[in-house]
């Protein structure tokens, strides 16, 4: 599923969906219920007034220009590492500067990408192609044919929503392919058969979405057919909490699997092979994930034990299947990698003969390559830089080549390529220093929490803070939906913070997947307490060492991160005194009829459970604010054209907070959807507001003639 939020952290990889927007339903006890009326004419006028009582305190104060132009700067810049996609025997790649705010897709040789300057050849310009056709068309990906990958599907977005357009684009000649396939705008999937062919997962009209906005009917669409003439190949069914989509599975040896995956919950769902008879249901476990196939091995990532072939591996490894086996015959599945008690497996991809994983060894970058043979599966390590976060980038089937990055906090981000049938690697490229980082350090320490757990976090500062709790400090965390959080480097955040001398933690709480699912699990449904105890134990611990205190902290987090946010401002008021709250849920009573909000119940729990809706009103922070309370003046951000978690809970939110005359700060972007994507200088707007009110909160009045 897709991820991703406009949190100030990279880590913040948000929830994962597509939806549509609901008619609020009748609730004579919410005043504002008004207000999830996404885009009607009464909301936009609130939104309107919201931004123009809150914005000008921070953008009049002399530090948002400043922050502004460096935010902007750092994310224009044209000494950026180009990411690369290795597609069609070339490095393809997604840009954005300043001449072309909503971006560049293009592609240069891979002996070119080497170099220090490539020579690139632009396939398709985002903004003169939105001056056209009148959209801001926002990127958001493509899907090609294998194995020679020169017809795509790319995915264009109009304004950032997560709905889109799919056209048919030829990587040869470099344009749409005249007549081709073109599917209009939903949410939707699509997957090459052969090149006249294409699986559709998408909206074909009334009975064909989910309760949550997703589609559950997959058709094949032949080149030159209507909509109207596909045919169907599988139908989930509409109580499905995701979507159903279709996924083609290939391999460097020419095997081949059409896969259909029904997502009957956001962690569980069904897998089909679709064969000459029929889809046939694969028997894997419902919580595990398909990444690729090598060697005729289909690479499984678990999420939950799995016994077959007559022993039990535990859940949070990987293990590769015979594509054979899945739809006949014993199933044996191989061990490739499983993960101690304090590690985890953080991403894979698949190259023409081996797997290539990042590993989390308590948090910490590892990588690894695997190779299949007669005897089982065995592995490498690569040589690469201790304490810091590895990522995978990109690799084909074509070749053993692979790309992958390596980040901290402190270290500018740099780019490596692995030969994968040696495990040999080499930097390719590095990104230059965006802040001074010699006077920081980065430290891991541990907080206990309120059952003895050991929470582990990180914290930037400068060398020799004072130990009085003087020092300004942010904190983040995301806790929930398997997601890692792991360190990384912000060019915006040491420009427009640590050079400022302020502190940044992210805590590595439970609900994420550091430790493997047991961790997430931990923090499920009606046990997700102990994720916010353990963010405020964190708190308590960086107070306790004098790192920081209440009165010097702020703490920031979007999407189920906003909703960590929500209740810490209800739960701890004291502890804080900064609260930015992005793109969040916050009315957890009525979560599953907002936007996406059903498909989320196998991670929140649903308010038709008696016991869960018990414990959901213990903690939804809409219900949970009262009057009186001295809560810090938080920051609430969101987007109206955010079709994911929807700007209906930060709205609310804030009316609510305005009913009980409590002091807030809201901001309503119009354009980007729920990552805040539709350009660079949205991006930079919205890391420009965050640290002027951090800054405001926690430093203190600008000081004139200060930057």
């Amino acid at each position: 599923m897709r991820h991703g939020t406009i949190a100030l952290s990279a880590l913040a990889l948000g929830l994962a969906a597509r939806a549509v927007a609901q008619a609020p339903a009748p609730a004579p006890d919410d005043p504002y219920i008004w207000l999830e009326d996404k885009d009607g004419a009464r909301s936009m006028q609130w939104v309107e007034a919201e931004n123009a009582a809150s914005l000008p305190r921070l953008e009049k104060d002399p530090r948002y220009a400043g922050f502004y132009k460096d935010a902007y700067t750092i994310a224009a810049a044209t000494d950026r590492i180009p990411m690369p996609e290795l597609t069609y025997g070339r490095v393809l790649n997604f840009w954005r500067d300043d001449a072309h705010p909503h971006g560049l897709w293009r592609w240069t040789t891979p002996e070119s990408y080497r170099t220090a300057d490539p020579h690139w050849t632009t396939l398709l310009d985002l903004d003169a192609l939105g001056k056209a056709e009148g959209k801001t068309w926002v990127w958001k990906g493509e899907s090609c044919l294998e194995p020679e990958e020169r017809i795509c599907t790319v995915a264009l977005s109009d304004g950032g929503e997560d709905a889109v357009t799919l056209r048919e684009f030829d990587l040869q000649t470099g344009a749409f392919v005249p007549g081709g396939f073109t599917l209009p705008t939903s949410k939707q999937d699509a997957a090459w058969i052969d090149k006249d062919t294409i699986l559709v997962a998408r909206d074909w009209g009334a009975g064909t979405m989910t309760t949550s906005g997703y589609p559950f009917v997959v058709k094949e669409l032949k080149r030159g057919q209507p909509l109207s003439a596909a045919k169907e190949v599988f139908r989930g069914a509409a109580g499905d909490q995701v979507e159903s989509f279709p996924q083609v599975l290939t391999d460097g040896q020419g095997h081949r699997v059409v896969l259909l995956t029904r997502g009957t919950t956001f962690f569980g769902h069904e897998t089909y092979a679709l064969t000459p008879k029929g889809a046939v249901k694969l028997p894997i476990p419902e919580k595990s994930n398909i990444l690729g196939m090598v060697d005729g091995q289909v690479v499984i990532q678990l999420s939950e034990d799995w016994t077959a072939g007559g022993k039990t591996i535990p859940g949070g490894g990987l293990v590769g299947v015979d594509y054979r086996q899945l739809t006949g015959g014993a199933i044996t599945p191989g061990v490739i990698f499983q993960p101690n008690a304090r590690q985890s497996v953080n991403g894979a991809l698949t190259t023409k003969s081996r797997v290539v994983a990042s590993i989390l060894d308590n948090v910490r970058g590892r990588g690894m390559v695997f190779s299949h043979g007669p005897g089982g599966w065995a592995s490498s390590a690569m040589a690469l830089p201790d304490n810091a976060a590895i990522d995978m980038v990109s690799s084909s089937s074509r070749g053993d080549d692979a790309y992958f990055s390596v980040t901290g906090f402190l270290t500018p981000t740099t780019l490596w390529s692995v030969d994968a049938a040696t495990a040999k690697v080499a930097q390719v490229k590095a990104m230059p220093a965006r802040f001074d980082g010699s006077k920081d350090v980065v430290e891991q320490f541990e907080a206990t929490s309120t059952d003895g757990t050991k929470i582990p976090y990180f914290i930037v500062h400068r060398k020799g803070i004072p130990l009085d709790g003087s020092t300004p400090t942010i904190m983040t965390a995301y806790g929930g939906f398997e997601v890692s959080s792991t360190p990384y480097y912000s060019g915006s955040m040491g420009k427009l913070w640590l050079e400022n001398g302020g502190s940044f933690v992210l805590a590595n709480i439970r609900g994420g997947g550091e430790f493997g699912p047991a961790w997430h699990e931990a923090g499920r449904k009606t046990k997700r307490q102990i994720i916010y105890d353990d963010f405020a134990s964190v708190a308590k611990d960086v107070f306790a060492r004098k790192l920081s205190s209440s009165q010097k902290f702020g703490i920031i987090g979007g999407s189920n991160g906003g909703l960590l946010m929500g209740v810490e401002f209800n739960q701890h008021p004291d502890l804080w005194k900064a609260v930015v709250i992005e793109v969040p849920l916050l009315d957890m009573m009525r979560y599953e009829k907002i936007q996406a909000g059903a498909s989320w119940v196998d991670e929140y729990g649903s308010v038709s459970v008696p016991a869960e809706k018990a414990f959901l009103q213990t903690i939804s922070p809409y219900q949970n604010l009262k009057k009186g309370v001295a809560y810090p003046e938080p920051f609430i951000v969101t987007t109206t054209k955010d079709d994911r978690v929807g700007p209906q809970h930060a709205r609310k939110f804030a009316a609510r907070m305005k009913e009980y005359g409590l002091p807030y700060l809201y901001y309503e972007d119009t354009a980007g959807g729920h990552s805040a994507d539709a350009d660079i200088a949205q991006g930079a707007r919205l890391s420009a507001l965050n640290y002027t009110y951090f800054s405001q909160k926690l430093i203190g009045p600008a000081v004139t003639g200060a930057k």
